[in-house]
């Protein structure tokens, strides 16, 4: 669950029958919360008050243990979005990082859907599997986590969506054309500019994905007081590019690319 002082600071806690939360601002045992309802308030020692609820997917995505980095809430936001991650998909992830993604498409795919993972190395995968089923309470029979790379391993064929997180996201495309069902969508995550790059050129030479499309997202938050009405100073700006394109049909030839005609320098 999660406490949040009045400052917006978040602790995010599990509870215990005899447990007790410290903090600077006074002890608060665990009994004073279980059972109590969600949007509850509760006073420390000192009588600082703490809102409590349980916590949401994307505070749990930015409080639990990181092996690697995580993909932040608004990039798995769009991910799940703009993928159309949809009930029962069957969908492959590479490079499972943290877990923040995975908890992300189990949601997403549902009891009947089926998440497979595959990560290069096994102390990543170990914090992954820790984060997800602490996440979930327990296994997930949605969920198959291999240990190995995506090329050397990938033993399963007409899946929904792809989902690529790594360094090198280009040397997995001719993979996950051969995994990928007609019409299924790859969806690719990385860093700089030069691997967007990279990753938009290996698509479109392939031949077998529609021509990409690649984006980032910004995040400002407002604040809203009366007519005092400003964006915050602070933003979240740059995480990561993503790129997307869909699965064509075995020996379908996507149509030449049509360019904006350039301009002329020549007087008239």
């Amino acid at each position: 669950m999660q406490l949040t002082d009045p400052k917006n600071k978040r602790h995010t806690i599990t509870l215990k029958e005899d447990g007790v939360f410290h903090t600077h601002k006074g002890a608060i045992p665990h009994s004073d919360l279980i059972g109590q309802p969600e949007g509850s308030v509760v006073r420390s020692a000192n009588g600082t008050q703490y809102l409590a609820f349980r916590h949401l997917l994307q505070d749990y995505t930015l409080s639990m243990p990181r092996g690697a980095a995580v993909i932040y809430p608004k990039d798995a936001a769009q991910i799940v979005g703009m993928a159309d991650i949809f009930p029962g998909a069957r969908v492959i992830e590479a490079g499972v990082g943290s877990g923040a993604l995975t908890c992300f498409l189990l949601r997403a795919v549902g009891a009947e859907g089926k998440v497979t993972s595959y990560e290069r190395r096994q102390e990543f995968a170990d914090v992954a599997k820790k984060n997800v089923e602490k996440f979930f309470g327990g296994e997930m029979d949605s969920w198959r986590l291999v240990v190995g790379d995506l090329n050397d391993s990938i033993d399963e064929g007409d899946v929904d969506r792809i989902i690529l997180d790594m360094l090198a996201p280009w040397e997995c495309v001719e993979s996950a054309a051969k995994a990928l069902t007609p019409g299924g969508v790859i969806c690719v995550y990385v860093a700089t500019t030069t691997q967007m790059s990279k990753t938009v050129e290996a698509l479109r030479e392939h031949g077998s994905f529609t021509e990409p499309h690649a984006w980032e997202t910004l995040v400002r938050d407002w604040h809203v007081e009366g007519l005092a009405v400003r964006p915050d100073h602070r933003m979240i700006g740059h995480t990561g590019f993503l790129v997307s394109a869909r699965r064509m049909a075995d020996g379908v030839t996507p149509p030449p690319r049509r360019r904006r005609p350039k301009g002329t320098t020549e007087e008239l």
